[in-house]
Parts: C-alpha cells; structure tokens; sequence
C-alpha cells in the first residue's frame, strides 16, 4: 500500500472517531442546558453507549496497522502529515491501553458525578459528594496506571490538559507569580479607591442577553456556526462546525453575565478559528488547555476590560439600560468593570484574585494525588487555604469546596490551564502591542479584526503543531514566563487603584 493511500485511510478512521466524539459533546451540553431534571439516569446510560462506541472506534486494531506502516514509511510524509501521525499515534495508544469496561464506567461515572455535585452545591452537603469524588481519584489514578503513568497520576492528569506540562514546571511558574503577586493584591486592596458597583442594579436579563450578544458579535464569533443558552456553570463546548456556549444571568450583577460570555467567546473563537477541513486531526485541534483558555482571557481581560473597549461600546450599554445607568459616570463603570475585590468564587474573582483561586486549586490536587490531603479533609484544606490567599473564609462548602463542577466528572489537572493561560495571553498581548502599537485604538473604533487574524494566523491556524511551552517561545521568541501577566496587572490596576 502506498503513503498516500495508508495516510487517506488513517484520516477516515480519525473523522469517525471524531463525528462520535462530537455527538457525545453534544449530548454533554444538551446534559446541562435542556435536560428534564428527571432524565439524568437514561442520560448516564445514553453517555455510557455513545463512549463504547468512541472507544470502540478509537482502538480499531486497523489504526494501529496503519499508524505504523506509516511511522515506518516518515521520510515519505510531510511535516503536517508527520504531526498527524505523531498525535494519532498518542491518542491510540492512550484509547488501546484502557479497557472497554473501564471507559464505561468513567463515563456513567462522569454523568452520576455531575448530578451528584449539582446536587451537593445545592445542599451544601460534601458529605454526599465524598464518595463520588473519591471514586474519581481512583478513577483517575487507575487511567494513569494503565498508560504507565503509575508514579505520575498528576503529571498524567495535566498531561492531558496541556501537553508537555509538569507539576515540576507549574510549580515554578506559580512560585514565582505567587511571590509577586499577593503582595500586589495587598496593596491594591488596601487602597481607598473602591468600586461603586453596587450602583449596577436592576438590568434586566433579556437586555443583557442583548447587549452581550452584540459585543460578542462584534468580536468575531460566527453565530451560523454556534450559538449561547444558559446553564448553572458557563462552558464552550463543540467544534468550529459548531460551537455551544452558555452564561448565566444575575439582575444586579451584569457584567458577570458579559465578561463571561466575553471569555466563553475567546475559546469559541479559538474552535472556529482551527481549519475547519482538519479538525479530526492534530492540524485542526487546539494544542491544549493552556492555549485555550489564553485566547478567553485576552479576550474577557486585556481587550474587554480596556479603556479603548468601553469607549466603544459604553454608548451601546448606557443606550440599552438608561435608567440603570443614569446615576453611573463613565469612571464609575470602568472602575467596576475593573473592580479588585476578593471574592470567594472562582468564576466571579477579578483578573488579579483570580490567578490565587487556581494556585489553590492547584496545591490541593497535588496533595490528593499525593495522598498526603485525604477527601474528607477537603473543605477544612480549602478553607485554610483560602484564607491564607483570599483572606476569606467560606461560610458553607457551596461557597467553597463545591463550587466547581469539574472535579465532578474527573477534570483534575484542568485547573492550573486558567493561569497558564492568563501568562500566555500577557505574552501573546505585549508582543501583539509591538507589533501594533496602535492595537487599542482599533477597539475604541470597534474593530477587533486585527487582533483576531494575527491569533487565527499565529495560534489558531497551527493546531497542535507546538505544545503551550513551544508555541509560546516561537511566537514571542520568550520562554513562559509570569513576568508579563504581573506586568499588565500592574499597568491595568496601579492607576486605578493606587496613582
């Protein structure tokens, strides 16, 4: 058989691998958006099927035939179609070493897990959720076992997340940021200035459904290829082909609703960014978490939080809620939409806090996959920690331990891809700044598209070609660093806070 031959093959063994895989994403956003509370059982059992057959998919021993037919033929293949087999390669191996039953019940898990959670959160009941999450640790450490991580189940877990990432290379980098930045917390929240944004009451949710869809519009994000519901905890999900995206709405907390339909918009435009004729390949797939959530917080923060971006569209939103607005100056309003407030929720902290929530998550699941921090220790951990960081103490689990959801299907690892991101988005941001030095004055006119092709060329169009390290340093010839993240925090908020 020949290169092209075995390599065409190959591609149509990846698309059915990934058609089912989207029909299951699919089915997990249909899960939280549109399901009768009461339908969660068929729900775990629909999950279950559509997983054996991905799985089943995934290990076709004809893959393997083919993936080293080609490995063996290399010099024949270009460098795309070198990247191709390479992730293929990692993806059946990974797909072949799990046993059928196992991805059964990892996926029934996953289903049972997230209504147990929505379930606890409500109650704030972690003693329901102990088993649960006990069993996903379990779950988790077996998976790494079974793909010969069995001394490195947390490493195997950020692994999947963001390719080529360590708990040794993490920990550095939030070392580093820590040291610096609770400092800088600190200071700013001493300060006397404080945001009044508890004159932004009263907006209704059909107008800021509105008024968000215009700007996330207007940032680029095709709606014949995607749509935005609501559901309890925000998530993008799906392909370029199609992108699901959800909020969720509060009446006296409406730039909650609109910078996270800002950032959920960042990773829909990094998916309908990726070559669409590829996207059952490594040439058309995002090259990790890290990366992604990079491309929702530029967007939610360094564009959607600027000057320029509200003197574009502060018109609009004082057009769309007069009343609301009315008693709000202008300073005012940027002065909320850049509020520094220690909060106990990770989805509602400001850009600065926000970095300390995931360095606790971070040394939490480093301690459960280390043994040293048991389940049952959770909240009393998590407490602790908060307060050592935040400086506030939760006053129940929902407020705590239990306010996120992706421990509930077995997510460990995911956590640290938000502040990688918040250091690769400063990165990218800088450089982006030398190479348009007027990039802001672009946003105050409303235009966004430079921005987005340079992104579209420069991370989007390259797939998984580079893992987040690599993709960085042959953007902004830098390494990773946390310098340019402490940087920007302190351009945006020292002004504001402490001039």
């Amino acid at each position: 058989m020949s290169t092209d031959t075995a390599y065409n093959e190959l591609l149509t063994h990846l698309k059915r691998v990934h058609y089912l895989g989207s029909v299951a994403s699919l089915v997990g956003w249909d899960e939280q958006v549109n399901l009768p509370p009461d339908s969660a059982d068929q729900r775990a059992e629909q999950n279950a099927v559509l997983a054996e057959l991905s799985h089943e998919a995934a290990t076709n021993s004809r893959i393997g035939t083919l993936l080293t037919e080609l490995e063996q033929a290399a010099i024949n293949l270009s460098t795309d179609q070198q990247v191709v087999v390479r992730e293929a390669r990692k993806e059946y191996d990974r797909a072949t070493k799990l046993p059928a039953d196992y991805v059964r019940e990892k996926a029934i898990q996953g289903s049972v897990g997230y209504h147990a959670w929505a379930k606890a959160r409500a109650a704030s009941d972690f003693a329901s959720y102990i088993p649960v999450l006990e069993k996903n640790i379990k779950l988790a450490k077996q998976e790494a076992g079974y793909l010969g991580w069995g001394d490195r189940s947390y490493d195997y877990m950020i692994d999947k997340h963001d390719p080529g990432m360590t708990a040794a290379v993490i920990t550095k980098l939030f070392s580093e940021l820590k040291t610096e930045l609770v400092p800088l917390v600190r200071q700013i929240t001493s300060s006397k200035v404080k945001p009044r944004s508890d004159k932004l009451t009263g907006f209704p949710v059909d107008g800021q459904f509105k008024f968000l869809r215009e700007v996330t519009e207007k940032l680029g994000f095709n709606y014949r290829r995607g749509r935005i519901d609501v559901s309890l905890h925000p998530f993008c999900s799906g392909n370029g082909a199609d992108i699901r995206m959800t909020t969720r709405f509060r009446e006296d907390e409406p730039l909650g609703a609109l910078f996270g339909s800002i950032h959920e918009t960042g990773h829909g435009l990094y998916e309908q960014g990726l070559p669409l004729a590829h996207h059952a390949t490594a040439l058309g797939q995002a090259a990790g978490m890290g990366v992604h959530e990079s491309q929702s917080r530029m967007w939610e923060n360094q564009v959607g939080r600027s000057r320029a971006f509200w003197a574009f569209f502060e018109p609009r939103f004082r057009e769309e809620f007069p009343a609301q607005t009315s008693d709000v100056t202008s300073d005012e309003l940027y002065l909320a939409v850049n509020k520094v407030s220690p909060t106990l929720i990770r989805v509602e902290a400001d850009e600065i806090t926000y970095n300390l929530h995931i360095i606790l998550r971070f040394e939490i699941e480093q301690k459960l996959f280390a043994g040293t921090l048991a389940v049952k220790d959770l909240p009393q951990a998590w407490n602790q920690s908060a307060e050592e960081l935040l400086g506030l103490t939760p006053p129940d689990d929902r407020m705590g331990v239990l306010q996120d959801v992706h421990w509930s299907d077995g997510a460990f690892g995911y956590f640290p891809s938000y502040c990688l991101g918040n250091m690769i988005a400063a990165q990218l941001w800088y450089h982006a700044l030398e190479l348009r030095p007027d990039l802001t004055a672009d946003f105050a006119r409303g235009d966004f598209s430079w921005l987005l092709k340079w992104l579209q060329t420069n991370v989007h169009a390259q797939g998984k070609r580079h893992d987040a390290l690599a993709l960085t340093k042959r953007i902004t010839g830098q390494e990773l660093s946390p310098q340019p993240l402490l940087r920007y925090l302190r351009e945006r908020y020292l002004p504001l806070y402490c001039a």
